[in-house]
């Protein structure tokens, strides 16, 4: 499905993050993640509209029988494609006399006369589909030095109160134009009537030209602007057409500000703009899974439900970032990254991303170096047995020395940490932001800007079995500690977890798991080292994955990829993973 060939004349298909074939009563409500196909990695911002039209038309014939239900017009829509026209311009857009975006004539000619996008929502529906457009924060820099008057829908005309008309530089807020699009928006000041009334003015439009999902770009992750999605958010509960609520862009998202957003929302981006590079991929996995312990997926939301967003599949031809170019080549993701970014399951629910206890099959290292080993670390009481071998020494009044010495047989240096107390600046207006006074930090020795992951499971993970684990410090969950001390786990857990010196380490394993409505089990495992893999499962631990906690003794079935027949043998599922790769089994067990 997804090696559609393109060009402008014939289009490409990039698909969104995706769940299951759904009616389309639910799809309006959000049940089930939304999925379908957006202009913008084959378009950027310069997409037709008998481009747009016909990408809609390949989803209706192929896809919308598989749960592909929306076609969305990305960012820009408004903007002319002229010369001197790029994504950050100013004074290249149509606006109507109240300050509101219009479509661009030249590129939606069916929008002349005051239509918007009714005729092109039209079109979409007779195609059994939903349409979707891209909006900007609060209002455009060209409406605010045009200063146009606001207008009132309850009363008709110009918004007027204190007896005198409000105009756009009434409500604009210079100071916190978009980020990444400085030139061409910022935010409103929702105090206002006269701002509230303008955002009104907006979402009743797109209602009524049809509209039936928004992706509303700029107010999200490192551009948040929750007042906007707050009342936003309001407005679209109150209209008579249900219309899917989405939020990007995605950077510097966590489990908090995710949690602060979902009761209001369908959808919000949880990553960067995904683009077809092996980074892009891998970096959702850790988002993702933070995101699932996090009771995140799922959640109730705006008269529905609300769904973490990895943004696009960049599969198909593509364009590239920032361009002015339609699409151009073809993505650079090789088949093995597109099927672990596509491990679709279908007809899933309890969608879980949690990892089973995975092996690592070892392998002798081909430059003669031996196996080398993890210990992973626990929290406990400091009266128990197994917080013997830790040590504490005092640096200054901020700062300790935590290490573990590891047994007296073992050669090897103790392990060490730092432990200094939470010291991000905190914003005290932020809603999203929780009180970090008394808590701590477990930073690297050698490097103070590093902190020590962890995981709150009882049971751990194999890519929990990392010693060290560090990365760039931050207010996640994982990286806190309260009032606790460390112990290390019995070594019969060892193992569970050994890499070699050819880099296939527990980090870079990952696997998820989902029930069917009939009761199967879906299994993926994934592949993000740099070498062919052997993955492995322990069957019984399967169900350990679901909240009824099933008994699982054996599984048969099938790996989707290669059509290969499964039967779980000696009580293991395993797979070989190519690099990058990702294995997907359905399988019936008991």
């Amino acid at each position: 499905m997804c090696n559609t060939t393109a060009t402008r004349n014939n289009p490409t298909i990039v698909f969104s993050v995706s769940s299951r074939n759904v009616s389309e009563s639910y799809l309006q409500k959000a049940s089930f993640p939304p999925r379908g196909w957006n202009s913008y990695d084959s378009f950027g911002w310069t997409v037709s509209e008998e481009e747009f039209l016909q990408n809609a038309g390949i989803v209706s014939r192929s896809l919308k029988a598989h749960g592909y239900k929306y076609v969305v017009v990305d960012y820009l829509w408004y903007r002319k494609n002229v010369q001197g026209a790029y994504s950050d311009s100013l004074g290249f857009d149509v606006i109507d006399e109240w300050g509101r975006m219009i479509p661009d004539p030249g590129r939606w000619p069916s929008s002349t006369g005051g239509k918007g996008f009714s005729e092109v929502a039209n079109k979409v529906h007779n195609m059994g589909l939903m349409f979707g457009i891209h909006v900007m924060r609060g209002i455009s820099t060209q409406a605010v030095n045009a200063n146009t008057p606001i207008l009132d829908t309850t009363k008709g005309g110009a918004y007027q109160e204190s007896g005198r008309v409000w105009h756009a530089k009434d409500i604009a807020l210079p100071g916190r134009a978009c980020a990444w699009m400085p030139h061409g928006f910022m935010s409103v000041n929702t105090q206002l009537g006269a701002g509230r009334a303008f955002l009104r003015s907006l979402y009743e439009q797109y209602a009524a030209w049809g509209v039936d999902f928004v992706k509303h770009d700029c107010v999200f992750g490192a551009d948040l602007d929750l007042n906007e999605i707050t009342y936003v958010s309001g407005v679209l509960r109150e209209l008579n057409r249900p219309i899917v609520y989405s939020l990007s862009p995605g950077t510097s998202v966590t489990p908090a500000l995710a949690k602060d957003v979902s009761g209001l929302v369908n959808m919000y981006r949880i990553t960067g703009d995904d683009w077809d590079n092996w980074g892009d991929v891998k970096s959702h996995f850790d988002i993702s899974r933070d995101l699932s312990a996090a009771s995140m997926i799922g959640a109730k939301g705006l008269n529905g439900n609300s769904w973490p967003d990895l943004d696009m599949l960049p599969f198909g031809w593509l364009t590239d970032p920032g361009s002015n170019q339609g699409p151009h080549r073809f993505s650079k993701l090789s088949l093995e990254e597109k099927r672990t970014q596509f491990p679709d399951v279908t007809s899933s629910e309890n969608l879980n991303h949690k990892d089973h206890h995975l092996r690592v099959k070892k392998r002798r290292s081909k430059r003669g170096g031996k196996p080398s080993y993890t210990h992973a670390l626990r929290l406990t009481g400091c009266s128990e047995p197994k917080a013997m071998g830790w040590s504490v020494e005092s640096l200054n009044e901020d700062l300790e020395r935590i290490c573990w010495k590891r047994s007296l047989e073992n050669q090897l240096p103790p392990f060490c940490v730092h432990k200094r107390e939470f010291q991000f600046k905190l914003d005290g207006e932020s809603t999203h932001q929780e009180d970090y006074r008394s808590k701590h930090h477990l930073v690297a020795t050698n490097e103070m800007k590093f902190c020590l992951d962890a995981s709150p499971k009882q049971k751990l993970t194999s890519k929990e079995f990392k010693s060290g684990t560090f990365s760039p410090c931050r207010w996640d969950a994982n990286q806190i500690l309260l009032k606790a001390d460390l112990s290390s786990v019995p070594t019969d857990v060892e193992a569970e977890s050994k890499w070699d010196h050819d880099g296939i380490s527990p980090g870079g394993i990952r696997s998820w798991i989902a029930k069917g409505r009939r009761g199967e089990v879906y299994v993926a495992f994934f592949n993000l080292s740099e070498q062919k893999t052997v993955i492995s499962t322990k069957t019984s631990s399967l169900g350990n994955a679901f909240a009824d906690r099933t008994s699982i003794t054996s599984c048969h079935g099938k790996e989707v990829w290669s059509g290969k027949q499964v039967i779980t043998t000696q009580g293991t599922l395993s797979a070989e993973v190519g690099l990058h790769g990702c294995a997907l089994f359905v399988l019936n067990c008991h």
